[in-house]
């Protein structure tokens, strides 16, 4: 975490928004990107040359060139930059808070930009400790039938070694639930209420009758 952001306060109040259905950030998690709009270009370019930060948020409907955008998303960091040589950055972000808008800012850069209250998320900063009511083999299991069921892989001796935010935060960013399921999961108050959430959300997926989506890998 950068030295600095200790309280809601430290944060900037207004942020560039990056709106991308299906793709969530969480605070500490991190999100690769692989940036080519032009005006996400522009964003990016200006976020290295400022605080480095901006929010990741799901359209929640409105129309494709102007979608209305969720009311939580969550900020981050960008903690790893590259440029390929045909023009497009591959950029890491790294989850600082969530936020909710308070307001959408006329502007007149190519991307949007929001007012973001971080202050009813401030616990956010401060990276919890391991939950005695989490009980690991259970979720674990519940966690394999639904790879399984998926065709997904994941590397177990990781999941068993990491610790709990880390596995949960990493599992609700990339498992490929829905985008409500997905704002759910990101909009869950701590911590221990995510890890119910997304273990319903497996187990609701393991009881659905019909054959499992197209095989892919998680990494």
């Amino acid at each position: 975490m950068p030295q600095g952001y200790v309280k809601a306060v430290d944060l900037p109040q207004v942020i560039p928004v990056f709106p991308l259905p299906g793709a969530i950030l969480l605070p500490r998690g991190q999100l690769p990107l692989n940036i080519f709009e032009p005006r996400y270009l522009n964003m990016i370019d200006d976020a290295m040359a400022g605080e480095r930060m901006l929010g990741m948020i799901q359209p929640s409907g409105g129309t494709a060139q102007l979608p209305s955008l969720s009311a939580v998303g969550c900020a981050g960091r960008i903690t790893s930059f590259a440029e390929t040589s045909d023009g497009r950055y591959l950029i890491t972000l790294t989850g600082i808070a969530r936020f909710r808008i308070t307001t959408e800012l006329p502007t007149q850069t190519p991307y949007r930009q929001v007012r973001a209250a971080f202050a009813p998320f401030e616990t956010d900063l401060i990276a919890p400790h391991e939950s005695e009511a989490f009980d690991r083999p259970a979720f674990l299991g519940s966690l394999k039938t639904y790879l399984e069921r998926r065709q997904l892989e994941i590397d177990w001796e990781t999941a068993e070694a990491a610790p709990q935010e880390a596995l949960i935060n990493s599992l609700s960013m990339a498992l490929p639930f829905e985008p409500a399921e997905k704002q759910a999961l990101l909009e869950s108050p701590a911590l221990d209420d995510r890890v119910d959430v997304l273990t319903a959300l497996m187990r609701f997926d393991a009881a659905e009758p019909g054959d499992s989506d197209t095989p892919s890998a998680m990494q």
